[in-house]
């Protein structure tokens, strides 16, 4: 379906044509907007600008020229510099749609080129990309995490329908938390799950992720479903001795992983307590098994 005669096709431009910005940039195009310009310095970054976004790589200065609405998709350590590169250059920024995908800023991050006339917005992406053509068929279903003034949030929730997105509004002020528990989530999962295939492939497992994906699918369907009360294994049934053989085992296997299985262990057993999961007599029990207080 054409959808380039809509009414409000923006000129797109993509500052940081990464797998984040090459993904937005390409399903905006696929709403009708128009992706004029992208700048980038990477190889990755100009074989992803001409083959999803159809544009050769240019100046930073000419991207906001030419554009409507600019994508700022860059790392969230270099998105302040950015900004203020920007502002401090004379930029024309007036009536442009400036636009980040960082999870953990907010607007106030766009504050120096909001002052110069710029329309600041934060939609931020609630997905993983890998760089891999399956990124964009991501993107539909996908919530994001917005936050703009108000008079342009009407603009911001088009935007992310378009992209195939559903609108989750953030406050400004809560930006990092927000950032902090998505991230922690999905970021500390991986950690955790590679792992547990590395020591599992240690004592002679050959297919770790075989072995792992039924428990894993079943423990996420859980959790999303009934939150904590979705909770099973030793901890939640106060079986100290067998966590206390898990510690053992992971002092002599690998150190660093110990640590992570008893601070989690603490936290399991704080929220198990909590929710009346667990007994305060099995909670004693699993204090001395992990060595430490879980009441902090």
């Amino acid at each position: 379906m054409d959808t380039s005669d809509r009414p409000g096709r923006l000129a797109v431009g993509v500052l940081g044509a990464g797998r984040v910005g090459s993904v937005l940039g390409a399903a905006l195009a696929l709403a009708g907007h128009r992706v004029v310009a992208a700048s980038g310095v990477s190889d990755a970054s100009h074989r992803r600008a001409v083959e999803r976004l159809s544009v050769e790589l240019t100046r930073p200065d000419d991207v906001i020229t030419r554009s409507d609405l600019v994508l700022l998709t860059v790392p969230d350590d270099v998105l302040p510099g950015l900004v203020a590169g920007l502002a401090a250059t004379g930029a024309d920024l007036r009536g442009k749609l400036l636009v980040h995908a960082s999870g953990a800023y907010g607007l106030d991050v766009l504050g120096p080129a909001t002052d110069l006339g710029a329309l600041p917005l934060a939609l931020h992406p609630v997905m993983t990309f890998t760089g891999r053509d399956d990124d964009l068929v991501r993107l539909n279903g996908c919530s994001f995490g917005v936050t703009a003034p108000a008079t342009l949030r009407p603009v911001a929730e088009a935007l992310v329908i378009e992209m195939g997105g559903e609108p989750v509004w953030i406050a400004d002020q809560d930006r990092a938390l927000y950032h902090a528990a998505i991230a922690g989530a999905a970021n500390h999962m991986v950690t955790l799950i590679a792992e547990s295939q590395e020591l599992l492939g240690r004592i002679g497992v050959e297919h770790p992720g075989r072995l792992l994906g039924p428990l894993l699918g079943a423990a996420l369907d859980n959790v999303l479903r009934l939150g904590i009360a979705g909770l099973t294994g030793p901890v939640v049934r106060g079986d100290a001795g067998t966590v206390r053989k898990h510690v053992d085992a992971l002092i002599l296997a690998a150190p660093e992983a110990a640590d992570a299985y008893v601070a989690l262990a603490r936290l399991t057993a704080d929220r198990a307590l909590a929710a009346g999961l667990l007994k305060p007599e099995a909670a004693e029990r699993l204090l001395d098994a992990l060595g430490g207080n879980i009441w902090t």
